[in-house]
């Protein structure tokens, strides 16, 4: 097995597009307040993403990423909301985990590639969720409007892990499972507080 297929296999354990809250939100089933409530929370984490990028030494793609942060921020205020600090425990957890693993270069290597390679394909379901469903103010689908395009980070980042020596393959799988299973429970902690 190689280590994509690795990769994508401890990705697949923790599908987002499984997950309760995103098919919920595809499906014009999630309470407003759901949404307002995971601006507000998974806000939290969108801002640790640079530091990933910044330890790869990838200042361009820390900067777009800076950048996407503004375009979380009108999601947020256009549901009458703004990024807070997270105060569901999962999404502390996740935050915390993100941080850790972003802070050396195998491990954010292996986290990132969890996020990037399901980001396009969860952006394209939310998206459209709202477009279908939701009658909010069009700010609210920029950030998934740009990242429901593949920019081929996940390429970028798997063409890095390729260049690392095989010794090292086991710490990106195992920081891409730990960020994969913190994503899932990240949802579940806010599907719990607004949903159930």
């Amino acid at each position: 097995m190689n280590f994509k297929q690795s990769l994508d296999n401890k990705i697949l354990k923790y599908n987002l597009l499984d997950h309760s809250f995103y098919q919920a939100w595809s499906a014009g089933e999630l309470p407003v307040e759901g949404l307002k409530c995971y601006a507000r929370e998974y806000g939290a984490f969108i801002t640790t993403i640079p530091k990933g990028w910044e330890t790869l030494n990838d200042s361009e793609t820390a900067e777009e990423e800076t950048e996407h942060i503004e375009m979380w921020e009108d999601f947020a205020d256009g549901l009458n909301t703004q990024i807070s600090n997270a105060e569901i425990p999962e999404v502390k957890a996740l935050i915390e985990t993100a941080k850790t693993l972003f802070s050396q270069e195998e491990s954010a290597l292996g986290a990132l590639y969890s996020f990037e390679a399901q980001q396009p394909e969860t952006s394209k379901s939310k998206l459209a969720g709202l477009k279908e469903f939701y009658e909010l103010p069009e700010k609210v689908e920029l950030y998934f409007e740009t990242h429901s395009h593949n920019e081929h980070e996940a390429e970028k980042l798997l063409h890095w892990i390729s260049e690392l020596p095989s010794e090292s393959h086991q710490e990106v799988v195992d920081a891409c499972e730990q960020m994969s299973s913190a994503l899932w429970n990240a949802l579940t902690g806010i599907h719990n507080a607004e949903c159930v």
